[in-house]
């Protein structure tokens, strides 16, 4: 053979991989039904591998590994030192498993069948096997990913409600432990703030006088007869008695007061430091349609009510008419409504606050009249004025604030949220419902935050696994695509 024959049958030939088998099949390097023979030596290679030496060559081999022409040429090679032994003077070996590899490498080599079957393995791991493992990873990558930050997010969540509820229980002025007790407990200090207002409302004496005076200039008696603010001057000389003894004018023999079941026997104990697992059922983390979403009811605000609402919870204290009220008189009692007093009585109350705002209206009428331009009329008629109505306009507005002062009082929010929680155990329950709700679903959050965790673990444990497959078979297919 020639120089340049030798050279030709040399020179390499560009196959793709997809039709490699096609062409070993068309140019007679192995048959067409290769695959029936192959079935055989896949049977003749299963029953081969139960008995082997116990070397870990072999063994790495044999573990998790499709076993091709080339792994029995190499455990021939292996066999020869292992069963060195059984070789006879002719160079042969008595050793079965020496024969049964032997056989093996025999069959593969017979009309080209190794050929078939690596082209088969070649196309297999290059279109199927490799691109699917990597797909897996990409996967276990993406919900590594997708739990680290769900994780994260839930954290924070979880902060941010806790933080919530203890940044309620601080605006209540409760450590969040028994809320309904506590918020109960809140009651004591009602009578100190009832106590504050009356001295308070002392302070007005001089408006109401003002008021009173002005009244009895401009207009004569005959034509109003009316009491100039008859419950604020009550509270200036009794205080904050009793609705019986403002309405009767006399002290109440006996004060049936009626009685309040807010629960508390039945409230447990709120723990935040609490880590008993809790049972969430199956969060799905990666679920975002509507059927997925948890109901936790309806979401209420906490809040107590504005600066200045008069706002409040009504008790139904049965009947008031003519008749009871003629009996109460009568009989000295108090029961229902008359046993709270002027401030803690939602009617009385609003009739005081009605009275100050009443109050405090017109003295800002007066001060801009007193402070704008000068009325010719307006003088002349108040010089034969009393000297109670000759003040300065600095004196009017020092008057005004105490009467908004008083106000505010009153209808401070504190106050009025205290009042609706001796009056109201269903506002109690609301508010107790509303706090250990947002403790709940902090605890979600927390429970979502571990299995978040969970899944990331195992994508990470996944991920360790599908990657060394993928490395074998990549060397496998390196070292296929060399033999060939």
């Amino acid at each position: 053979m020639s120089t340049h024959e030798e050279r030709a049958n040399t020179i390499p030939i560009d196959i793709h991989y997809n039709k490699l088998l096609e062409w070993l099949i068309s140019r007679r390097h192995c048959k067409r039904e290769w695959q029936s023979n192959a079935i055989l030596v896949r049977e003749k290679i299963n029953n081969a591998i139960q008995d082997m030496p116990p070397v870990d060559e072999i063994t790495q081999m044999l573990r998790g590994t499709y076993i091709n022409y080339f792994h029995c040429q190499r455990i021939v090679e292996l066999l020869k030192e292992t069963e060195a032994g059984t070789r006879n003077i002719f160079g042969r070996y008595s050793s079965q498993r020496m024969k049964d590899w032997q056989e093996i490498v025999k069959l593969y080599e017979n009309e080209g069948l190794y050929l078939a079957e690596v082209g088969q393995l070649l196309a297999r791991n290059v279109n199927y096997e490799i691109p699917s493992l990597k797909r897996q990873i990409n996967k276990c990558q993406q919900m590594n990913s997708d739990s680290r930050r769900k994780e994260a997010e839930s954290q924070s969540q979880a902060a941010e409600l806790k933080e919530k509820f203890q940044t309620s229980c601080r605006d209540m002025g409760i450590q969040g432990q028994k809320v309904k007790t506590e918020l109960v407990g809140l009651l004591k200090e009602l009578p100190d703030i009832f106590n504050r207002i009356c001295v308070s409302v002392e302070g007005v004496n001089p408006a109401v006088s003002y008021y009173k005076a002005f009244i009895d200039f401009t207009l004569s008696r005959k034509h109003f007869t009316e009491e100039c603010m008859p419950l604020i001057q009550y509270l200036i000389k009794n205080g904050n008695t009793t609705v019986y003894e403002y309405k009767y004018q006399k002290k109440p023999t006996e004060i049936i007061e009626p009685v309040l079941d807010f629960g508390l026997e039945q409230e447990s104990l709120i723990d935040e430091s609490k880590t008993e697992e809790i049972d969430w059922g199956n969060i799905d983390l990666d679920a975002t349609s509507d059927e997925n979403v948890i109901d936790f009811g309806e979401e209420i605000e906490i809040s107590v009510a504005e600066e200045g609402s008069s706002a409040t919870v009504d008790i139904d204290w049965g009947s008031d008419d003519t008749d009871t009220a003629q009996l109460a008189q009568e009989t000295g009692i108090a029961r229902g409504k008359e046993t709270l007093t002027i401030l803690d009585n939602s009617h009385s109350r609003n009739t005081l606050v009605n009275e100050l705002l009443e109050l405090e209206g017109f003295l800002r009428q007066r001060v801009s009249e007193m402070s704008g331009t000068v009325d010719v009329l307006s003088n002349s008629v108040f010089q034969t004025a009393p000297s109670t109505l000759q003040v300065d306009v600095c004196e009017v507005e020092k008057m005004r604030n105490s009467v908004e002062g008083v106000r505010s009082e009153i209808t401070a929010s504190r106050t009025h949220h205290l009042i609706l929680i001796k009056s109201s155990p269903r506002y109690v329950d609301r508010l107790a419902e509303n706090l250990k709700q947002t403790l709940t679903l902090s605890e979600k959050m927390l429970a979502s935050q571990r299995l978040a965790i969970i899944k990331r673990d195992e994508a990470d444990t996944e991920k360790g696994q599908l990657v060394p497959q993928l490395q074998i078979i990549r060397a496998r297919t390196n070292e296929l695509k060399k033999t060939d």
